[in-house]
């Protein structure tokens, strides 16, 4: 998995190489970005030697033998576009400033806002200034959009003082930074089967009934147990994405094939998550030629199609059955009812209708219904950090059983 580490002014800069190694120790693959300031604490070379990459350390080539061009010029989008997370730390009060309002006069804080990347920050800074209001104001900022915050440890700083400022232990930010990717063993011996996608109901040889779904939350679903250790199964309805290396993929195109796939393999399954987006209805009869365009209307008749969650739950036994529902209005109420009806153990509900959670983004903003009775509001998130939440509280759930 490849990460950026922002690297900021300040004297923690150079505890930043020892966090390098120990990211590698992770198998992570690790690109440096320094700021100006960090340059006088703390040498690119350094981290150069470390990681065996270039130093990004300037938004435009600033070597006269090496003149700005076009890639140079867009390789703060090339970037943000390949990475998994971007850790900045130590992150200085200036940087959280401007990450907070969107100020991008440099690298670092250019590829903040190109990034869809999950973001990490690990504040280092004088007591005086960790306290200060403004500090503590663009870090709710930054919480509130789901940027994970390590807080810093308190004890004695280098400007002498006493208190909360000093960076976090460079174990504790690694420990973090395996969390947020979903670096963690804790599905191992798990099977897990996920549905993914649209189905398509045909009407003729030409055209099919289906809906707008990209696959995408599944898909990052199916990813995010890869990395915890799960054996996954994804069933998937036509898509255009790849399923995540490790995972037994199972194409499907009908509600009806997507219903015999999971029926065959449910068995042999310790939580089933159906995050595909069926189609709840099918023609009553398929053409086998074209439907003509005619000057009269054209009526069609539909019946409903299998109920995959409702029967997968009547028989679920002692695994867990997680059911998706994607609504436009009465969120609470409708998610609600229908974990009652189908009989699963969670509902994961989200307004499609809402910026940054409906079909064929990046990110989502889901709700999760227990049956006993609690609710957990996530903020906008990546669907990979989603689906990690997703995955905690279906072990917490086997936990309480």
């Amino acid at each position: 998995m490849k990460i950026v580490l922002g690297v900021t002014g300040g004297v923690a800069a150079y505890k930043a190489a020892e966090l390098v190694r120990r990211l590698q120790q992770e198998k992570l693959d690790v690109q440096v970005i320094m700021t100006r300031a960090a340059q006088e604490f703390i040498t690119p070379l350094t981290f150069a030697a470390l990681t065996g990459k270039k130093v990004i350390t300037e938004m435009f080539s600033a070597d006269d033998s090496s003149p700005a061009n076009v890639e140079s010029a867009i390789e703060h989008i090339a970037i943000a576009q390949r990475i998994d997370l971007l850790l900045v730390a130590p992150a200085a009060a200036d940087m959280l400033g401007k990450f907070a309002h969107g100020i991008a006069d440099d690298f670092l804080s250019t590829l903040y806002l190109a990034t869809k990347a999950a973001v990490m920050v690990a504040p280092a800074m004088n007591v005086n200034m960790w306290e200060h209001p403004a500090t503590q104001e663009n870090l709710a900022t930054l919480r509130a959009r789901g940027v994970h915050v390590v807080d810093p440890d308190e004890g004695y700083l280098a400007c002498g003082m006493t208190g909360a400022g000093r960076l976090a232990a460079t174990e504790t930010i690694a420990r973090k930074v395996c969390d947020v990717l979903g670096l963690r063993a804790d599905l191992a011996g798990q099977t897990i089967l996920i549905t993914a996608g649209p189905t398509r109901e045909d009407l003729d040889p030409v055209r099919f009934i289906t809906n707008r779904s990209s696959g995408k939350m599944g898909y990052a679903l199916a990813e995010a147990a890869v990395r915890r250790g799960a054996h996954v199964i994804l069933v998937s309805g036509p898509t255009e994405l790849n399923a995540p290396e490790g995972a037994d993929w199972v194409p499907v195109r009908t509600t009806e094939e997507m219903r015999r796939a999971v029926n065959e393999r449910a068995a042999e399954t310790n939580i089933v998550i159906m995050a595909a987006a069926v189609a709840d209805y099918r023609a009553a009869t398929t053409s086998a030629m074209k439907i003509k365009r005619g000057s009269e209307h054209l009526t069609l008749e539909l019946e409903p199609t299998p109920d995959i969650l409702a029967e997968l739950s009547r028989s679920k036994g002692n695994r867990l059955v997680i059911g998706f529902a994607a609504e436009t209005d009465r969120l609470a109420e409708n998610a609600r009812a229908k974990l009652a009806r189908k009989g699963s153990d969670m509902m994961v509900a989200n307004d499609v209708t809402q910026e940054g959670a409906g079909f064929d983004t990046d990110t989502n903003i889901v709700t999760l219904f227990l049956r006993d009775g609690r609710e957990i509001a996530l903020p906008k998130l990546s669907k990979l950090e989603v689906a990690h939440r997703i995955l905690d509280a279906a072990l917490e759930l086997q936990r309480r059983r």
